[in-house]
């Protein structure tokens, strides 16, 4: 959650049984920063700093984490080419790199970021210069259902090109639910590990996430206020 996960909100939900946090979007290029300004101008909450600020920021970011807590560590990254992503994927206790191919607001799409990265021609290109260079375990994360886009393809495209976890907000237009049904069309037709995201705000409805074939999930809007309700070390599959 952009302007959300940072390292002091990320802290306050570890104890509740993550093994992995995600801080940022941050934007990593003078496009995706000239696009965050316009999104905090009209009042959204977002990360946004100089480009020659971001590497120090994220890495003061995770070592904070890190020195307080046995996680994983993973940074949301909006770039609209590969080289800021490499860069930081140099942070030396940095453990995953995530190209953000999901944020949907007009200004980023507008510039080739967020989820019409989807679209990209050159995508295939972009994700393997990422994972030939990254320094780190290299993440994806997708919006599902993008109007164009053909789910399972990018799937078999992210783990052809070699990306680690392919983090997917398994969004459906007019259903108040997950789409389960997508994610278990990925699972059964790739060997990709998978993130599950989207409405998990109970332990029932992360093991149907597990159930339908994710490998592991995360959860962004339930646990806004800084803590959860229920504890996922209770999560039984």
């Amino acid at each position: 959650m952009a302007g959300i996960t940072n390292a002091e909100f990320a802290m306050k939900l570890i104890p509740y049984g993550f093994d992995t946090v995600t801080i940022g979007g941050y934007n990593t290029d003078n496009e995706s920063i000239e696009a965050c300004e316009k999104i905090i101008a009209r009042g959204r909450k977002e990360f946004n700093y100089p480009k020659e600020e971001i590497y120090e920021v994220i890495e003061n970011e995770v070592n904070t984490i890190k020195d307080n807590f046995d996680v994983t560590v993973s940074a949301n990254l909006r770039g609209t080419t590969p080289d800021p992503l490499i860069e930081i994927s140099k942070i030396k206790n940095l453990d995953i790199i995530e190209i953000n191919c999901h944020c949907r607001q007009e200004e980023l799409v507008a510039v080739g970021c967020g989820q019409s990265m989807l679209l990209r021609p050159d995508l295939e290109d972009y994700i393997k210069e990422v994972v030939k260079k990254s320094e780190s375990k290299v993440s994806m994360k997708m919006r599902a259902n993008v109007e164009g886009v053909d789910n399972l393809e990018i799937a078999k495209l992210a783990e052809d090109c070699g990306v680690d976890y392919l983090h997917i907000d398994a969004m459906k237009k007019g259903v108040r639910d997950a789409d389960f049904d997508l994610i278990r069309q990925i699972s059964e037709n790739t060997n990709i590990f998978i993130i599950g995201n989207n409405s998990i705000n109970s332990i029932a409805q992360a093991e149907k996430m597990l159930n339908a074939g994710a490998n592991g999930i995360s959860i962004a809007r339930a646990a806004i206020s800084g803590k959860l309700n229920f504890d996922l070390n209770e999560i039984k599959i």
